[in-house]
C-alpha cells in the first residue's frame, strides 16, 4: 500500500505542475463512482421542465448520470479549473444602456477550444507516463462537471447552481480527464454559502425557484443564447442591455472578493467585446457578424439570434438615435429579427409615429410570428394586460 500511495503522490505532484504550466488554476481528483445521487436530482430537474428547449439534456440523461455510465472503464476523474475572473466590474456595463453587455466568459476565445487543447496535452502526457487510457471532456459532453468538481474538492455548487471556490470565487471554467488509472480521490468540497442569498436576489428575472435550483426558461443566459425563438415579452424589459449571457449572479458572489487579492487573470478580454456600441452591432450582416466574432463563443448562436438580442437591448436603451437602424431591420430577411425590431421600435418611438408605422407594416408583412408582434402592441406600447 505504501508503494501505491507514493506513486499516487508522485502523479499528483506531476499533475499540479502540468496544470500550472497549461494555465489552469487548480486540479483535483474524484472517483469515477462519485455523484451517485445526482441522477435523481437531474431527473427531477428535467421532470420540472426547467431545462426549457435544451432537449439534449433529456436525451443524454442516462449517460450524464455518472462517469461510469459515460465510460464504464473509467476509474478516476481528474478535474481541472481555470480562473477567468474579469479585470473590471462586469456589472458596470449595465449602466451604459447604449452599449451591449456580453458575458465575461465570451469576451475572449471560445473556452471550449482553449481548454480542450490544453486538456489533450495533459491527458496525452499522462497516458504516456502511466500507460492508462484517457478521455477528455469540456462542457459539451454529457458530464456533470460541477458536481464532479465539488466531489473533487475544487469548490461547491452555490445557491446560483454554479461552482464556487474559496480561492477563485465564481469565475471558473471546468474541464475533465477521465482515466482508467486508479488514484485516491480528494475530499469533497464543503458548502460555504451560509445565509447569503445575494446571487438569488439580484437575478433580474427571478430564475431561481429555490436556492440551488434554476429554471433555465427564466434565465437571461438561456434566453439570449439557447432560446431560438422570440424572447417572451415578460422578460424583455428585465434583460436590459444584456445581449449575450448574464453575469449578475456570479458577479455578486462574496467569495469573489476573497479571491481577487491573489487571483491571476488567466484570460484577457478583447477590448471591443467589453461594451460594444449597439449602433455598431445593429449594422452587422451575416458576413460581418462572423468576422467580428471569429473565435468567440458568440458566433455559435448565429447572426439572427444575436441581432434579436441587440434589438431588445436597443428597445431598452431609451436612445432615439437607434430608431433608424431598427426601422431598417423591419425589412430584414429573418422573421426573428423583424419581430424583435417591432418591439424595439414600440419602445423607442412616440405613440402616433409608431401607430402610423404599424398600419403600413402589417399590410405587407406575411410571417405570422412577426404579425403577432405587431398585434401585441397598441398605440406604440405593448399591451401588458395589467
Amino acid at each position: 500500500m505504501a508503494g501505491v500511495l507514493r506513486r499516487d503522490d508522485e502523479i499528483r505532484r506531476w499533475l499540479a505542475r502540468e496544470a500550472d504550466d497549461n494555465g489552469f488554476s487548480t486540479v483535483a481528483i474524484a472517483s469515477a463512482k462519485a455523484v451517485p445521487g445526482r441522477a435523481d436530482k437531474l431527473n427531477a430537474y428535467l421532470g420540472s421542465n426547467y431545462h426549457g428547449t435544451m432537449s439534449w439534456m433529456a436525451e443524454t440523461a442516462a449517460r450524464r448520470a455518472s462517469p461510469k455510465a459515460l465510460w464504464p472503464e473509467a476509474e478516476t476523474v481528474i478535474m481541472l479549473a481555470m480562473n477567468y475572473g474579469p479585470a473590471e466590474d462586469p456589472l458596470a456595463g449595465l449602466q451604459r444602456p447604449a452599449h451591449g453587455g456580453i458575458s465575461v466568459y465570451a469576451r475572449n476565445r471560445d473556452y471550449h477550444d482553449l481548454i480542450k487543447g490544453r486538456l489533450k496535452t495533459i491527458a496525452g502526457r499522462l497516458a504516456a507516463r502511466t500507460d492508462a487510457r484517457v478521455k477528455i471532456f469540456v462542457d459539451t459532453a454529457p458530464v456533470m462537471e460541477k458536481p464532479l468538481a465539488e466531489a473533487s474538492g475544487i469548490g461547491w455548487q452555490g445557491k446560483h447552481t454554479n461552482l464556487v471556490s474559496r480561492e477563485h470565487g465564481s469565475w471558473l471554467f471546468l474541464g475533465s480527464i477521465f482515466t482508467t488509472l486508479a488514484l485516491v480521490p480528494d475530499d469533497p468540497g464543503t458548502d460555504h454559502c451560509g445565509q447569503c442569498r445575494a446571487c438569488l436576489d439580484i437575478c433580474p428575472t427571478n430564475a431561481f425557484p429555490n436556492a440551488y435550483q434554476i429554471d433555465a426558461r427564466r434565465c437571461i443566459s438561456y434566453l439570449t443564447i439557447e432560446h431560438k425563438g422570440p424572447v417572451p415579452h415578460e422578460f424583455r424589459k428585465a434583460i436590459g442591455n444584456r445581449i449575450y449571457g448574464c453575469d449578475d449572479c456570479l458577479a455578486v458572489c462574496p467569495w469573489n472578493k476573497f479571491a481577487s487579492a491573489t487571483a491571476e487573470i488567466k484570460l484577457t478580454a478583447r477590448q471591443d467585446l467589453i461594451a460594444p456600441k449597439l449602433a455598431d452591432l445593429l449594422e452587422l450582416d451575416d458576413a460581418a457578424f462572423r468576422s467580428f466574432f471569429s473565435g468567440s463563443p458568440v458566433k455559435r448562436i448565429g447572426r439572427d439570434r444575436f441581432i434579436r438580442n441587440c434589438l431588445i437591448a436597443a428597445g431598452n436603451s431609451g436612445d432615439s438615435t437607434l430608431q433608424n437602424r431598427c426601422h431598417i431591420l423591419l425589412g430584414d430577411p429573418s422573421s426573428l429579427v423583424r419581430g424583435a425590431a417591432v418591439w424595439a421600435l414600440s419602445q423607442l418611438m412616440d405613440a402616433d409615429a409608431f401607430a402610423a408605422l404599424r398600419k403600413n407594416a402589417v399590410s405587407v408583412e406575411t410571417d405570422h410570428t412577426v404579425l403577432r408582434e405587431w398585434a401585441a402592441v397598441q398605440n406604440g406600447k405593448r399591451e401588458t394586460g395589467q
